[in-house]
């Protein structure tokens, strides 16, 4: 269902769009880059050798990462459809 000058089915392609762009942000995000280090980068404990093998560029140990994992992130949202509500405010 599409309204005003929307071809129809133009909706769903926005949220397509929005939740293709999230997990694109998401991956770069998260992907390691570079090369692994020995050492946590925050705390300087050991970074195991099957942890450095199994995610190359990685640079936290263990510990370190899942703290920055559940760590809030707060980040403003695209608002794609440019409703009339979002216009009015």
């Amino acid at each position: 269902m599409a309204g005003g000058w929307a071809r129809d089915g133009a909706v769903n392609d926005q949220i397509d769009a929005s939740i293709e762009d999230e997990l694109n942000r998401m991956k770069a995000e998260r992907a390691p880059q570079g090369e692994s280090l020995t050492h946590c980068a925050e705390c300087g404990e050991p970074i195991p050798e099957a942890r450095r093998r199994a995610l190359p560029g990685v640079k936290l140990c263990i510990d370190c990462q899942g703290d920055r994992d559940r760590r809030p992130v707060t980040r403003g949202g695209i608002n794609r459809r440019g409703s009339k509500d979002s216009q009015l405010k």
